[in-house]
């Protein structure tokens, strides 16, 4: 008898839940579980959203196209593992709770101290991750939610702890004074990655600094130059040459320099006047020159974006100082020209603070320097990155992202590591006195800890292994990792992948997954970035409430190659709810038009018949191709029109005047043709439209599972 729900339309919203639901509680999402035979591994690590945060349309995307994946492997037998997990976003996290704290209670965290504002940011978080987590198995992931990770909780606490004091032991950590990436309003160091560079209007100034200085120079920033210490040409320029090594003394807004002219083959002799200022304490290119001239530092910016020379521009911030200077240079008859450019500045990701480049005492990775490894061999954390790739042990989907990785590898300096916030893996080292003894762990009384704590990449960099239990050497350590794939947007290449690398590479002395897939940006239909600010925001939570969580899915992927962006708006969405309709609608004609008919006999199919199933394995094999090359778009696709225009325009078009006649063989022939490509187009489509398709499953009268999640994967036509 037919399923009473089939006398109603599909409807999403009081399935999805439900089956959901039954999915976890079977406990198949966990690989321990799985009924298979088959032993070979296939493992993901889920890229940890923000513990805080809410799903939006590019996790949306990654949470899908990552199931497609799962689901496929799962369905083929393999040992298949998808690690859930949560990252505590320690700089955006501690921001959004002193700002709560500063608006209700008008205090600062200094006012309530370090363990205070550490209890608060904990009670809050518990607040809010079940929000990020309850829309995660919205999406249908099917993770193994047992497996579940926090970058804070105990566990991997402990791996970091570990990770930094071998690392140190090693001579790979160290402390230093450096240029760093300095964020004034959030009052911490960041890393390159973290910086978003803005195209601004600009002012670029000509100028040189005192009548007797024979070199013009340009600048977007004059307010620097009274910590300039000298003027850097190319040694070919023969413009400059006779002034090479010459020292010359000038006041430059009241405030007495001492500028060499140096030879450094770094300067492009055809921009601007091929020439250009050295101030090496506010610009991490000329710290590089001030290292190969060996120049003097003087730091004339403090933490606050304030000038800290004695004179007129003392203490005041630099946007007005740059005024005061233009002002003085125009008085002095010193400035040539005045030009108006576009000029991208750095920005803090996290505050939107105008980075300054300045020189701190902070915590550092060296990624150049020896170590040795213990089979007594020697190698640099540079040369790891590097052996990844050129071993072909980790390979990237799309060229110009391995391209990318090698050009960032090569220019990589050692990552600054110390962040100025109290949220977060704080630094395991202890001071004694003016803090020239220290020591790694804990030594006791009279010992002092250091405030900062880590970057949120040094921990989130070992996620590949500390979600399998590093360091300790566990099953699923030894099983699933390396993991097979790492999926994620290709804005995070050098925030994350390329440290993941790093880290296991030292180590594991193994790479951290063996293929990287770069998803592209989700944009609106007119191609636009998706933001607030445009007004153009999808929530996907609420669009699947009005569509179904499979249209939604279905719409992100189509059309989306690895690497590059996606088009999705309600329209695209709303057509694929069509499709959804369109599989529940075919599903009740062959329910309806097979029941009573031994699906198991042996059937004499005709010409036609075995057409249509030729068809069917050739969809097969075509969507199997797809999904083993990651083409999830193309599997989808060849699914999508195989079951609407060849299953429901054709097949069972040309089947209704059968099933009507009064043939009784070739009747059966056909209902039983028509239920083998039914439950052979759910498994296919099951990855990409995974309620509908498991709904459908659990009312079929005979299958070769109890549910789709763990159907066998076809490999022909009548498997």
């Amino acid at each position: 008898m037919l399923d009473p729900k089939f006398l109603k339309p599909y409807d999403a919203q009081s399935s999805e839940g439900r089956i959901y639901s039954t999915w976890e509680n079977s406990g198949y999402c966990n690989p321990d579980n799985l009924p298979h035979n088959r032993t070979e591994p296939f493992s993901i690590v889920l890229p940890p959203p923000n513990v805080t945060g809410t799903l939006h349309m590019g996790s949306a995307l990654m949470l899908a196209l990552e199931d497609m994946i799962v689901r496929y492997k799962r369905m083929q037998g393999f040992k298949t593992l998808w690690i859930p997990g949560t990252d505590s976003a320690a700089i955006a996290t501690q921001a959004r709770v002193e700002k709560n704290i500063q608006n209700a209670e008008g205090k600062s965290r200094y006012d309530l101290g370090r363990e205070e504002l550490l209890r608060r940011i904990d009670v809050y978080v518990e607040s809010t991750k079940n929000i990020i987590i309850g829309q995660m198995r919205a999406t249908g992931a099917s993770l193994d939610w047992s497996r579940y990770a926090y970058t804070m909780d105990a566990e991997r606490y402990s791996a970091v702890m570990h990770a930094f004091i071998k690392m140190y032991e090693a001579g790979l950590i160290y402390r230093g004074n450096r240029i760093v990436n300095w964020d004034p309003k959030g009052q911490t160091t960041i890393s390159d990655d973290e910086i978003v560079y803005e195209e601004r209007d600009a002012m670029l100034y000509t100028f040189t600094y005192g009548k007797e200085f024979p070199i013009p120079i340009a600048t977007t920033r004059p307010e620097t130059k009274v910590g300039d210490v000298a003027v850097a040409v190319h040694p070919s320029d023969e413009r400059y040459a006779e002034y090479v090594g010459n020292v010359y003394d000038a006041v430059f807004c009241d405030v007495p320099i001492r500028i060499t002219v140096v030879a450094d083959h770094t300067v492009d002799r055809e921009f601007g006047t091929g020439a250009v200022g050295v101030t090496p304490a506010h610009s991490l290119a000329d710290w590089d020159i001030a290292d190969r001239h060996n120049l003097q530092r003087p730091q004339v910016i403090n933490e606050y974006a304030k000038m800290t020379v004695e004179g007129r521009l003392h203490g005041k911030k630099t946007t007005v100082a740059r005024e005061e200077v233009v002002a003085w240079l125009r008085s002095e008859g010193l400035l040539i020209t005045e030009e108006k450019i576009k000029h991208n500045v750095a920005t803090a990701e996290r505050t939107g603070g105008i980075i300054e480049p300045l020189p701190k005492l902070q915590w550092f990775v060296a990624v150049n320097k020896e170590f040795t490894r213990p089979d007594g061999t020697v190698d640099t954390l540079k040369e790891v990155m590097r052996r990844a790739v050129d071993s072909g042990k980790t390979t990237f989907l799309t060229e110009r992202f391995e391209k990318q990785y090698r050009h960032w590898v090569e220019n990589l300096r050692d990552w600054c590591i110390s962040r100025q916030i109290w949220f977060g893996h704080r630094i395991p080292v202890w001071y004694q006195g003016d803090a020239s003894k220290v020591q790694v762990t804990s030594p006791g009384e009279g010992w002092s800890q250091d405030e900062d704590v880590l970057d949120t990449w040094f921990s989130s960099g070992l996620w590949t292994m500390t979600t399998l239990g590093w360091p300790n050497d566990t099953e699923d350590l030894r099983t699933y990792h390396p993991t097979a794939l790492i999926e994620t947007g290709y804005d995070i290449l050098s925030f994350w992948v390329a440290r993941m690398i790093l880290m296991s590479g030292f180590f594991l002395n193994d790479v951290p997954f063996k293929t990287v897939y770069f998803h592209g940006i989700v944009r609106d239909g007119q191609g636009r970035k998706i933001s607030k600010s445009l007004g153009n925001n999808i929530d996907p939570v609420d669009l699947a409430a009005k569509y179904g969580m499979d249209a939604v899915r279905i719409a992100l992927i189509m059309g989306m190659a690895p690497g590059t962006d996606s088009k999705v708006d309600e329209n695209k969405i709303r057509g694929y709810k069509n499709f959804a309709n369109k599989i529940w609608n075919i599903a009740r004609f062959v329910l309806e038009n097979t029941e009573g008919t031994d699906l198991t006999e042996t059937h004499v199919f005709s010409a036609e018949d075995q057409e249509d199933l030729a068809a069917l394995s050739r969809t097969v094999l075509d969507v199997t191709k797809h999904m083993d090359e990651y083409r999830v778009d193309l599997a989808a696709d060849r699914a999508y029109h195989y079951v609407w225009h060849t299953f429901a325009d054709e097949v069972i078009e040309r089947a209704k005047p059968i099933l009507k006649g009064t043939d009784a063989v070739a009747q059966r022939a056909t209902a039983a043709k028509l239920y083998t490509i039914l439950t052979t187009s759910l498994k296919l489509l099951h990855p990409f439209m995974p309620f509908v398709t498991e709904e459908i499953w659990l009312a079929l009268p005979q299958k070769d599972a109890e549910l789709l999640l763990i159907a066998p994967w076809p490999k022909s036509a009548i498997q």
